[in-house]
């Protein structure tokens, strides 16, 4: 079973900077990672994509993250990255990382177990 492990989250002051990683354990010969993102989820709200990253590095973002939220991934570790600056308060959400694999003619879908950011006034 695919492991993601997040770590990085915490509680900061607005226009504050926090980096998240996320990094993707246990995958089988065979399989390939399709594409990493990070979504979140606001208190009382639904979840929703931030960002999404490829091996070959092309990047999606959320309107709402543009120009303040950057996502990497180091394709040797697995690992992706979101790096967030000038954070607002609306920023505040639990932060899960998600990895597409495919192999075998399928893909799958994983979802870490989140962590919590908190952005403060």
């Amino acid at each position: 079973q695919v492991q993601l492990v997040e770590s990085g989250g915490g509680l900061v002051q607005a226009g504050g900077s926090l980096r998240l990683s996320c990094a993707a354990s246990r995958i089988i010969f065979g399989f390939r990672i399709n594409a990493m993102a990070w979504y979140r989820q606001p208190p009382g709200n639904q979840r929703e994509l931030v960002a999404t990253i490829t091996p070959g590095g092309s990047t999606n973002y959320a309107d709402y993250v543009k120009g303040r939220f950057t996502i990497s991934m180091d394709n040797a570790k697995n690992t992706v990255y979101l790096q967030m600056n000038s954070l607002k308060p609306e920023d505040t959400a639990v932060y899960y990382c998600n990895t597409v694999l495919s192999g075998y003619g399928n893909e799958y879908s994983y979802w870490g177990q989140g962590t919590q950011v908190t952005v403060s006034s």
